[in-house]
């Protein structure tokens, strides 16, 4: 056989006869399931005893961005699109409850590099580099339990070691 007629063969079967997707059957999780929220808390490494005390505490998602459109004049039926490289860590919010002294406390934490720590019911806990962005205290109103909501930012970034950081998962046993 010729160059030329394998280069034609390659052409056909790799380019212009894809595999189609087949169907993946889902496995059972191996994993141990969290039953309950409770007690999921939250540390700032640079206060550990700060004045709050947590009531939903939310943690940061996932992201992989918004997909690369790839589609040229050459497409006839459908967009294409591929994934971005990087991922991102979603920033996220916890509601808590107060001592009016966190007022204090919050002002020397709020754009300050940190590493957070989010502690599952399990004792299982994700840490990362990030910072405290903001918080937000909901109106003081009769009959309504004082509360607040603090938003935190993850920055993948370590700043001693001047580099990349993602979060680290410490599990308990059994999952």
């Amino acid at each position: 056989m010729g160059i030329a007629c394998l280069i034609f063969l390659f052409v056909l079967f790799v380019v212009l006869i894809p595999a189609a997707p087949t169907p993946t059957a889902r496995a059972t999780p191996t994993g141990r399931l969290l039953e309950n929220g409770h007690r999921s808390l939250i540390t700032s490494a640079r206060d550990t005893n700060v004045n709050l005390w947590e009531k939903d505490v939310g943690q940061p998602g996932d992201d992989g961005g918004e997909p690369v459109d790839t589609t040229t004049q050459h497409n006839s039926t459908f967009r294409t699109k591929s994934p971005r490289t990087l991922r991102d860590l979603t920033p996220f919010t916890v509601t808590f409850s107060y001592d009016p002294i966190i007022r204090d406390e919050i002002s020397n934490l709020i754009n300050v590099r940190d590493t957070i720590t989010i502690r599952y019911p399990d004792g299982s806990t994700m840490c990362f580099f990030g910072y405290l962005k903001g918080v937000e205290f909901d109106p003081l109103s009769e009959g309504e339990f004082p509360s607040g909501t603090a938003t935190y930012v993850p920055t993948c970034y370590d700043p001693t070691n001047d580099v990349e950081a993602g979060p680290v998962m410490t599990l308990v046993s059994g999952t």
